[in-house]
């Protein structure tokens, strides 16, 4: 049945026109990914990039891991000390000087502008269930946001986010707001005596539509299109354990048997949502043309400051953000965090960095771009991003990795700022720097040292606006980082390097008791952190 159902919908997808709308409008320009990238040298005059190095440590041009050699550009720029030289003593000068000249600083070589003005936002719910995440029942909703593209309708963006939030709160609760597909939890199923009635009322159906299968019924007459559910064992109530699943993907079980983050957030009496970023803007070079990018810049290539697909993303974390202030009192917006993994959790720490609403963030194995140290020879580098993910970053960040230009050539100690100063900008707000190990699959490539040392770093910013950083100096030069399984937690600024994979569920019960302890409110997660 399910086969008809599927041709009889592909070929009404055929028949449908396609709809050039009225207007003198120039079409998008379609480039490979490597000619966007070409297009973005040719801009910035580059005319040859240092390769970045291999993540394959048995390749000739493998990345380095020698700490020896990790630091060539061991200075970083001081986050409290002005352009002019001056130190910066109060939160006052932090806000109202030091900050912006940082995020001045990111915008125009890192992570690109988010344009003056962007299109209205429309949500619309699309589909309610009723479920149930573990023993709790939940009540999901499946969202779509329609950007307004009045004045370029040859692109459609339309951001999707699925809402999953606890039936039974008796009021508003936080939230974590995930970068990740959206998916229902568990969805609700007819019951034996429905299916029972939807079988009945499909074979009236078919007979009525092809009386042939009449004599089909009556030589099968246990034959049901849909299957019926058995009846409920009264005995069968225990829960089975969690499956041993290879914990290298987000959002499923671990090695260590850790329950999907999901699972974690609903048992402890938080809401989440899963806002997908590929709805916002691709994960692709080919498609800067396309996305939010594409459309407000009516399909035309970007120019060396404009908004890489991070920026894109967090800009659409904002847009799920306002929809949940203005229409969830069930939600408390003023504890949504935001949260993701590898690439999503770079974007996760630029949402947070830039968008002040959140209230706190869990950055799960960032690598560079996010809270690894651009400025360390170790892993992932500039040149990484440069060469292979330029999309993710504005043009400007490619100078940084140029070997040959009209400007000579630039390397990371060029840049003007640096990781650290990106953690800072989330202070005081939550901030959790997650990573696993190696061994499990969070590569060397991260650089875990890095991103500790950025934290280290960032520290500083946390003590000056009055709250705790992770408790150590702030001389990254010389703070080792602490054995795995052991969590910085006693402050505003946290680390925490799990004994898994490349995903953060490991460390989710750790986050949601240490964020539950600065909101004080009553953890549930706080009884499994230990």
């Amino acid at each position: 049945m399910y086969f008809y159902l599927c041709l009889l919908t592909v070929a009404q997808a055929s028949a449908q026109q396609v709809i050039v709308p009225a207007g003198n409008y120039p079409p998008p320009v379609i480039f490979t990914q490597e000619q966007d990238k070409q297009n973005m040298m040719d801009q910035l005059g580059i005319k040859a990039l240092r390769p970045g190095p291999s993540g394959d440590e048995k390749a000739p041009n493998h990345a380095n891991t020698d700490e020896a050699l990790a630091n060539p550009y061991p200075n970083l720029p001081d986050p409290l000390v002005l352009k002019n030289g001056k130190k910066v003593t109060t939160p006052a000068m932090w806000f109202n000087q030091r900050r912006p000249e940082i995020v001045e600083d990111f915008e125009r070589e890192m992570y690109g502008r988010v344009p003056k003005s962007t299109p209205k936002v429309t949500w619309t719910v699309k589909t309610i269930d009723h479920e149930m995440v573990g023993r709790a029942p939940v009540t999901v909703k499946e969202l779509v946001a329609h950007v307004d593209n009045t004045e370029y309708p040859l692109i459609n963006v339309n951001i999707t986010m699925t809402l999953v939030m606890p039936a039974n709160a008796k009021g508003p609760v936080p939230l974590l707001m995930m970068f990740s597909p959206g998916r229902f939890p568990a969805p609700s199923q007819p019951n034996r005596d429905q299916v029972i009635k939807i079988n009945e009322a499909l074979k009236a159906v078919l007979l009525k539509t092809d009386p042939s299968l009449k004599a089909v019924f009556e030589e099968h007459p246990l034959y049901n299109p849909y299957t019926v559910p058995d009846p409920p064992n009264p005995f069968a109530f225990a829960r089975q354990p969690a499956p041993k699943i290879s914990p290298n993907i987000p959002g499923v079980a671990g090695e260590n048997y850790d329950q999907p983050s999901t699972d974690q957030l609903i048992a402890d009496g938080w809401g989440y949502a899963q806002i997908n970023p590929k709805s916002i803007q691709a994960d692709n070079g080919a498609e800067t043309t396309r996305g939010i990018i594409g459309l407000v810049n009516k399909g035309q290539p970007r120019k060396p400051d404009d908004w890489g697909a991070l920026r894109a993303w967090g800009w659409g974390a904002g847009r799920g953000l306002d929809y949940l202030e203005t229409n969830e009192p069930m939600v408390d917006a003023k504890h949504v965090g935001i949260e993701g993994v590898s690439r999503y959790g770079k974007a996760a720490l630029v949402t947070m960095a830039y968008d002040q609403r959140f209230y706190m963030v869990l950055v799960g194995s960032s690598g560079e771009g996010g809270a690894k140290l651009s400025r360390r020879n170790w892993g992932e580098m500039v040149e990484s991003l440069s060469g292979g993910a330029h999309y993710w970053m504005a043009g400007n960040f490619m100078k940084y990795a140029a070997a040959e230009s009209k400007f000579g050539s630039m390397n990371p100690g060029d840049l003007p700022v640096d990781a650290h100063e990106l953690i800072a900008l989330c202070a005081p707000r939550l901030t959790f720097i997650s990573y696993g190990i190696p061994g499990k699959g969070d590569a060397h490539w991260l650089d875990h040292q890095g991103s500790y040392m950025a934290t280290v770093a960032a520290g500083s910013v946390f003590k000056l606006l009055g709250v705790k950083d992770i408790g150590v100096s702030n001389d990254y030069h010389t703070e080792k980082m602490p054995p795995v399984n052991t969590g910085l937690l006693d402050g505003q600024l946290a680390w925490r390097q799990h004994d898994q994979g490349h995903e953060d569920h490991a460390n989710m019960k750790y986050f949601i008791a240490w964020a539950d302890k600065n909101m004080n409110r009553t953890s549930v997660a706080a009884n499994t952190a230990r």
